[in-house]
């Protein structure tokens, strides 16, 4: 089955279209399970466990199993070997499913306004075990598994304190414009080639259409002949979906997830570091930590982020605390030590300062620093840039 989109493109890419194809092949996918014969991981506590929020059993899967779309594919031959696989390690995908608590109803939202299979909702399973900070060895990193070239086509900035690719809301959004690209502009709409491609690379599977139709065959997905990851891409992703489909028959207890999303966004008007909107807000760090990973220095800007995701339970709180006058009164001084690593301007960032005011009260006078130095952190406004 074909889906035809109707989205109208408003990215805008260096080289055109084909550059996008041709910078898809060198993105690589992280296996999701263990290897047969390896222990079952034991779930993990996640502090989403620990959040005072009123569940409604089953809601979000419910949803997600409204949009399946693929339920013939379930009885080829390798979507059954993976299901066996799965099945044998059932701990194994709870502990990955609890993994993506904090994101599965937003961005099965997202593909459900897309008109999209609800089975796209659960590649991240597939390449990150839902995990936004997994880093493959070839360079890809995030939920969606983005290499540096692919993610520089799509508009996904890395720069100092900010990484898009392991932001999960910038990183879904390129994600599913990428899909939906590639398959209008190479496979009439056909989405298993376009997630194939999305693998391999178009590149590397349009040579194997080409190879399968010279041979006599339709030239979908499922007669080509791939690399072995991505012949095992879909089955994967058919596997995964039949069983949360029916988790009971496999053995398997879904966490309970409520079909609304578990974060807001609020909006970044100034300089900010999540240590400090923590403080003035009352929300853990830890949660906040969490829901930004793209912030990888702990701080947001104008410049950087347009938004910084709260719990959805706090967000009147927090958006409140930041418009009242209190915001605006100054942070403690403090100390840092220096880690292996760090960067005068990085520590700047940080803690919402600049190089000149850091440098200055501490009597620098240049940025080279030393690891074990601690650094006096002086008073700094949270409304001031």
């Amino acid at each position: 089955m074909t889906y035809r989109t109707t989205r109208q493109w408003t990215l805008v890419l260096a080289g055109g279209i084909a550059m996008i194809g041709a910078l898809s092949a060198t993105s690589p996918a992280l296996l999701a399970a263990p290897h047969p014969g390896a222990s079952p991981a034991m779930p993990t506590h996640h502090f989403w466990d620990d959040l005072n929020i009123e569940y409604l059993p089953g809601d979000a899967w419910e949803r997600l199993r409204e949009n399946l779309s693929w339920h013939d594919r379930r009885h080829d031959a390798r979507v059954q070997q993976w299901i066996e696989h799965y099945r044998a390690n059932p701990a194994n995908v709870v502990e990955i499913i609890e993994r993506a608590r904090p994101w599965m109803a937003w961005i099965t939202e997202q593909v459900e306004l897309r008109g999209l299979p609800a089975e796209i909702s659960l590649i991240p399973f597939i390449e990150s075990s839902y995990d936004p900070h997994a880093r493959s060895h070839r360079g890809a990193a995030g939920l969606w598994q983005f290499m540096p070239g692919t993610a520089d086509a799509l508009g996904l900035r890395r720069q100092n304190g900010y990484d898009g690719r392991l932001d999960v809301v910038a990183a879904t959004n390129a994600a599913l414009d990428y899909i939906e690209l590639q398959a209008d502009q190479w496979y009439e709409g056909d989405i298993e080639l376009s997630l194939a491609a999305y693998n391999a690379g178009a590149g590397t599977v349009n040579r194997a259409r080409h190879a399968a139709m010279a041979r006599g065959e339709s030239g979908h997905y499922w007669d080509l002949q791939l690399p072995n990851e991505t012949m095992n891409y879909l089955p994967k992703l058919n596997a995964i979906a039949a069983i949360i489909d029916d988790p009971e028959s496999y053995g398997v207890t879904l966490p309970e997830i409520n079909d609304a999303p578990a974060f807001a966004k609020v909006p970044v008007n100034q300089h900010i570091t999540l240590s400090q909107l923590a403080s003035v807000t009352g929300v853990d760090s830890a949660e906040l930590t969490a829901l930004n990973p793209g912030l990888t220095n702990g701080s947001a800007s104008p410049a950087t982020a347009e938004v910084v995701l709260v719990p959805i339970e706090q967000e009147e709180a927090v958006l409140a605390k930041l418009s009242s006058p209190a915001a605006s009164e100054p942070a403690e001084a403090g100390h840092y030590l220096v880690q292996r690593g760090d960067s005068l301007s990085a520590i700047a960032s940080r803690h919402g300062l600049s190089v000149a005011e850091l440098r200055q009260h501490n009597g620098l006078r240049g940025d080279v620093i030393q690891v074990g130095q601690t650094l006096d952190i002086p008073h700094r406004s949270l409304a001031s840039r």
